[in-house]
């Protein structure tokens, strides 16, 4: 399809075309009418010779054809038509297209890297926090071992101290109460009417229990007796005399003298 501009270029060539054979045409009828007019008349001088001369025929060179000189060609400026300035323009867009696709994913590989890298880091910083972790975690377990340890030792020691304080205090209230129930025992066997026991070395049992006060919580109990009724009687007598009995001054011993169990041979 011939576009307008095309059209107008084409008649211009035409008409240029038929102008230059119409010019061409009236040169050749004016050199044939010239030549018709005007013949040429050729003289010919004729020169004599006696003999004929010695010419040597002069060397001649091989004929080398001059290469033709060949005028470069001014190139022909592009036309550029609409259309080809808008492919031209499409095509420059393109190209930014596909640059700015390939910048785009380039970014986007070096984000993801990026983030790759970051990921390993902070993977290996939650790593890094664990191994302390656990490593502290090791170290307050074997300081926690270390201090039960020490702890339980000073609890021995301080179980045996007490246990050797108790044994101690035990072996001195023991001493106390064993002094307590001799001099309560001694209190009553002055007391006791050694006639009423007869001869030999009767042995009589009883249980008794103390207040506080030194007095008796009840009556006597005999447990084993002497043999003789009178001599059994009269210790108990003694036994009753001889309030208050003599306590000693700590009252944590106290205990001690609730239920006694006394043993007496009279005539000794």
């Amino acid at each position: 399809m011939i576009r307008a501009y095309e059209k107008e270029v084409s008649w211009k060539a035409g008409g240029l075309a038929v102008a230059v054979h119409l010019v061409l045409l009236g040169a050749l009828l004016i050199s044939f009418n010239w030549k018709a007019a005007h013949p040429v008349i050729n003289v010919t001088e004729v020169e004599l010779w006696d003999s004929l001369p010695n010419i040597q025929a002069p060397k001649t060179e091989p004929f080398i054809p001059a290469e033709p000189i060949v005028k470069e060609q001014p190139k022909p400026e592009p036309i550029f038509k609409e259309d080809d300035k808008v492919d031209i323009t499409l095509e420059k867009k393109m190209k930014e297209l596909e640059q700015n696709k390939v910048e785009e994913k380039l970014k986007k590989n070096q984000a993801l890297e990026q983030k790759k890298q970051l990921a390993a880091l902070q993977e290996e910083a939650r790593q890094d926090e664990m191994l302390n972790q656990n490593k502290l975690l090791k170290e307050n377990k074997a300081k926690d071992a270390l201090k039960k340890l020490q702890q339980e030792a000073l609890a021995d020691e301080k179980a045996e101290g007490d246990q050797q304080a108790l044994s101690s205090k035990a072996a001195a209230n023991a001493g106390v109460v064993d002094e307590f129930k001799n001099k309560i025992q001694a209190k009553i066997h002055g007391n006791v009417n050694k006639s009423l026991c007869g001869e030999g070395n009767p042995e009589l049992k009883f249980d008794i229990g103390l207040l506080p006060t030194g007095e008796l919580s009840g009556n006597p109990k005999l447990v084993k007796s002497s043999g003789s009724e009178a001599c059994d009687e009269s210790v108990e007598r003694a036994i009753m005399a001889s309030q208050p009995f003599p306590l000693p001054s700590d009252t944590s011993l106290f205990s001690q003298f609730r239920n006694l169990k006394l043993k007496f041979r009279p005539n000794d």
